[in-house]
């Protein structure tokens, strides 16, 4: 996954996770909790650029702490820091946060509506969550309905309209959304670029990937990208505020 995504593990880059902190009024004051963090990606784009305090949460410890190191050497363990948790069971006290952003893992939590109302749960009153996230809209082809729709975060993506209505109830007031679906196709079709170099290099022994089926990802991002041209599977963000 890290070979052929890089730098960019969701669709629209830092430049949409900037876009996020922007519509959640983040300042230097704001206390924000980063859920699925990764290695800290997001978590340091929104310190740096807004200023603010970030924690990061993510369920895998290797993660977590390759996050740790990376805030260490940036000089930024004061403002972000990392932990090991379960969404649907936040280790924080209860309004412990002015902000959460979640991106691109909601559609991958086994209890979604449990992990929302966590959100609600640890955010003060009048609070605000970012999520972004992969939609759908209906059946997909059956070359998109297998084990790598899981591991593409493609198998239990919801529609937008969903994803407010999980949030409306958990207590949240729905604020904006928004669709970024030329996110989700430059997204694609970066993936198919670094697909084309990986091939090569296998092809000049350069690289081994064993188990690695290159032609099966070939035949799966170019089903994804019919689809989502088709309007079947997107990409949106949704903001809203804890009532109260």
């Amino acid at each position: 996954m890290r070979l052929l995504l890089g730098g960019t593990l969701h669709p629209g880059g830092t430049a949409l996770t900037e876009r996020l902190g922007v519509m959640l009024n983040l300042g230097p004051r704001a206390r924000v909790l980063d859920v699925a963090a990764g290695r800290g990606t997001s978590a340091f784009t929104l310190a740096m650029r807004f200023g603010c305090e970030v924690i990061g949460l993510d369920y895998s410890r290797r993660s977590v702490e390759a996050a740790k190191r990376d805030a260490a050497a940036r000089g930024l363990s004061s403002t972000v820091s990392f932990c090991c948790g379960d969404t649907e069971r936040l280790p924080f006290a209860d309004g412990s946060f002015d902000a959460v952003v979640c991106e691109c893992a909601l559609c991958t939590f086994p209890d979604k509506r449990t992990a929302t109302a966590e959100f609600a749960r640890v955010l003060r009153a009048g609070g605000r969550v970012g999520l972004s996230d992969l939609t759908r809209q209906g059946l997909l082809p059956p070359e998109l309905e297998s084990l790598a729709a899981w591991i593409a975060c493609i198998a239990d993506a919801q529609p937008l309209a969903e994803y407010a209505s999980l949030l409306a109830a958990a207590g949240f007031k729905i604020k904006t959304t928004e669709e970024h679906n030329g996110a989700l196709i430059d997204f694609v079709n970066h993936i198919r670029t670094r697909l084309l170099v990986t091939e090569v290099m296998l092809g000049l022994n350069k690289l081994a990937l064993p188990g690695f089926d290159i032609a099966m990802v070939k035949d799966f991002t170019q089903h994804a990208l019919a689809v989502i041209k088709a309007g079947k599977l997107g990409y949106a963000i949704v903001t809203a505020a804890k009532e109260g």
